[in-house]
């Protein structure tokens, strides 16, 4: 049994803090909730995505360094890297969200896709982080792993929630919007989430530990503007078109 304890105790670690933050975010749509088994299917279609994404991340990686000859000086390869790793996280989440469950009658109302987006990013979270905490095997505990990511730790979780809530915010912007509108609403609200996770991933993981409350700050004040947009949201309800009668 001893050998399986790293290992438990790395998903109860990485699971856990994802779930109470998912109780959490829950709780904005308490009014009408999704039925939990769209829930646990959503998180579990997170957790599958890491899978899908590291590959490509790989194969991005190399690619880019293949071709860091042509990549202007002004830009860099770290930093095109950060963006198109970003990208492909935000694409593949929401990818799996469309996947499993937007596209269920039970998404009948504006706050549905952001709570199915934000589960989403946050099985996705528990599965990185599980990852993360599995790394140090050899010698380290899970207890030392997570002390020595410091807020890195924590900040990735909330990171995933803002960037992958923003595109949930767009489906929601456009929920009762004609197809191609709803098109358009979620280009944009995938080019924004990938530019502000490879922003604040960039900053995380290249700012000096005393810095780190700073950045942490700007990811809060993200998620506090979150939930004042999702009140907005709430009151979104379709046009209902009068006929005017005749007399």
């Amino acid at each position: 049994m001893g050998e399986f304890e790293p290992i438990i105790a790395a998903m109860a670690g990485g699971i856990l803090p994802a779930l109470a933050w998912l109780w959490f975010w829950r709780r904005e749509d308490s009014v009408h909730p999704e039925p939990r088994r769209l829930i646990a299917l959503a998180f579990l279609a997170g957790m599958v995505a890491v899978g899908i994404v590291i590959p490509l991340e790989k194969m991005a990686q190399t690619l880019i360094s293949d071709q860091s000859l042509w990549i202007p000086a002004a830009l860099g390869v770290t930093t095109l890297t950060f963006i198109v790793w970003s990208a492909l996280e935000e694409i593949v989440k929401f990818v799996m969200a469309k996947l499993t469950v937007l596209r269920r009658r039970e998404d009948d109302e504006p706050i549905d896709p952001v709570i199915y987006m934000v589960t989403v990013a946050l099985g996705f979270a528990a599965a990185e982080n599980t990852l993360f905490l599995l790394s140090p095997l050899s010698g380290n505990t899970v207890l030392q792993t997570i002390l020595t990511g410091n807020l890195r730790f924590v900040g990735a979780t909330l990171l995933h929630v803002l960037s992958s809530a923003v595109i949930g915010v767009f489906l929601a912007l456009s929920f009762y919007k004609s197809r191609s509108a709803k098109r358009w609403y979620v280009l944009m609200g995938v080019i924004l989430a990938s530019l502000l996770h490879s922003t604040f991933n960039f900053l995380i993981l290249n700012t000096p530990e005393s810095h780190l409350m700073r950045t942490f700050g700007l990811v809060w004040i993200g998620l506090i503007a979150l939930l004042a947009v999702l009140e907005y949201i709430k009151r979104i309800h379709p046009v209902v078109k009068q006929k005017l009668w005749r007399f």
